[in-house]
């Protein structure tokens, strides 16, 4: 059986069915909602946009506030939030941003709808947010705001829930949801009233759902190539874009707000909203290695099929001594798998540490599962592995039970460690927070920052 990957997609099975379960959590009444306040924005081409539309956007968020969804929806600064932080959460969803070049005014929200992954393939269910909150949402977008707003397109950025069962316990992960829309395409979208037209307006503009571009589908199970499609907004700013930098050309396909989430690490490293070039280290202007463009050319799934074929015996081999020693799932062994563009080799363990109830701090839980549990076991990890094998990260997946029974609730940390880095960490040459800082750590799907020192 292939490993459970926090990338939803690479690990289930595709039924013809759809099914969208709702969490367990009971409807608010819509609040008042603000809107971001000029005062808060750097930017001076931002923070006049935000000045010229305030009293339109104010307008907007409460409509968006009382509008109905087939599950509970809020704007929200971030993505990503637990159901029962998102009532009381900054609620200020609507917000000029920059974008590859580009003044994007953005959209974003949680969704609290949770797709059955057995019976739901990543683009149904990418095709499911899209026409229940992202259409709707567009409407009021387009009815409040004039067409020829001081911009250069709208976006959304909307998560959503990912459910699926595997043999001992439920998993629920989450989905991010990215569309960015020319203006004019915007409002084209808007007004079309079939399947057909909105595809090809789909097909031109820029789809991602969990950071890796892709071509969504209204109507196919599976996705479209998106190799084949056209894209209509630039990397760079043209004649006619309204933003000018030739700085902030941003590397992460996520829409990157002008305010950090709140977070305990260098904004380098925030959740969902990579920055322009720029390291950990504020001083460097160098990419870290986890972020870097990749110099060789575009690997496709089957790159790392063909090597986990390849070297079957070796990773059976080493899934074997890893159950015994390295605390491996039985039935998730080693695996080769795509990141970013790069090749990484796979690992799935089950933490040893004992954590109490889901309400502690998801940090502190990360930080006491790689210093705990990972760190000590890495040298010994790195050392199985032959220098030979061609791949460039490590992804160590560590399940946490965080409630007891075979039924208890669950989440996954993913650590996805750059090898060369790795390798100077095991050596005693870095830290284990220079490590992090080059890494990207993910719980339960979603991107995390985390400074190990200030979550003691």
């Amino acid at each position: 059986m292939r490993p459970m990957k926090l990338r939803l997609s690479f690990r289930f099975s595709r039924r013809p069915l759809f099914l969208a379960i709702a969490l367990a959590m009971s409807f608010s009444v819509p609040r008042a909602s603000a809107q971001v306040s000029p005062s808060e924005i750097l930017n001076p081409d931002l923070k006049a946009l935000e000045e010229s539309y305030f009293q339109q956007l104010k307008t907007l968020n409460q409509s968006i506030a009382k509008a109905k969804f087939s599950f509970p929806f809020y704007l929200s600064r971030f993505v990503g939030l637990d159901p029962a932080q998102q009532a009381e959460a900054d609620s200020r969803g609507l917000e000029f941003v920059r974008f590859q070049d580009r003044v994007i005014l953005k959209v974003t929200g949680n969704y609290n709808a949770a797709y059955d992954t057995a019976r739901l393939t990543q683009n149904e269910r990418a095709a499911a947010t899209f026409r229940t909150v992202v259409l709707p949402i567009l409407n009021l977008v387009t009815a409040s705001l004039p067409q020829d707003l001081a911009c250069d397109g709208i976006g959304f950025e909307i998560s959503h829930h990912a459910h699926t069962r595997e043999r001992s316990y439920d998993y629920e992960g989450k989905e991010i949801l990215v569309v960015v829309l020319d203006r004019n395409d915007a409002w084209a979208l808007s007004s079309a009233t079939t399947d057909s037209a909105r595809q090809d307006i789909l097909n031109r503009n820029k789809i991602y759902v969990s950071g890796t571009d892709f071509g969504l589908s209204l109507t196919e199970r599976d996705p479209l190539n998106v190799q084949a499609l056209p894209r209509s907004i630039p990397a760079k700013p043209d004649a006619t874009s309204t933003a000018r930098s030739s700085t902030l050309v941003a590397r992460s396909p996520l829409l990157k707000s002008n305010q950090s989430a709140p977070t305990v690490s260098p904004p380098a490293l925030v959740a969902l909203a990579d920055p322009a070039p720029t390291s950990a280290n504020p001083a460097s202007l160098a990419p870290t290695a986890a972020d870097a463009p990749p110099a060789a050319p575009h690997l496709a799934p089957a790159d790392a099929d063909r090597l986990n074929e390849k070297y079957q015996a070796q990773l059976a081999s080493m899934a074997k001594e890893g159950a015994a020693k390295f605390h491996f799932l039985d039935y998730s062994p080693p695996t080769f798998m795509i990141f970013r563009d790069q090749i990484a080799l796979q690992m799935t363990l089950r933490n040893s540490i004992q954590f109490g109830p889901a309400k502690g701090s998801i940090y502190k839980r990360a930080a006491q599962s790689f210093d705990l549990f990972l760190a000590p076991q890495l040298k010994d990890l790195s050392d199985r592995i032959s220098p030979e094998l061609d791949f460039q990260l490590f992804d160590f997946s560590v399940l946490n039970k965080l409630s007891p029974g075979a039924k208890g609730t669950s989440e996954a940390i993913e650590f996805i460690c750059p090898r060369t880095a790795l390798k100077q960490f095991v050596n005693a040459e870095i830290t284990n927070q220079q490590l992090l800082d080059q890494s990207a750590i993910l719980v339960n799907g979603v991107r995390i920052a985390l400074n190990l020192q200030l979550v003691e």
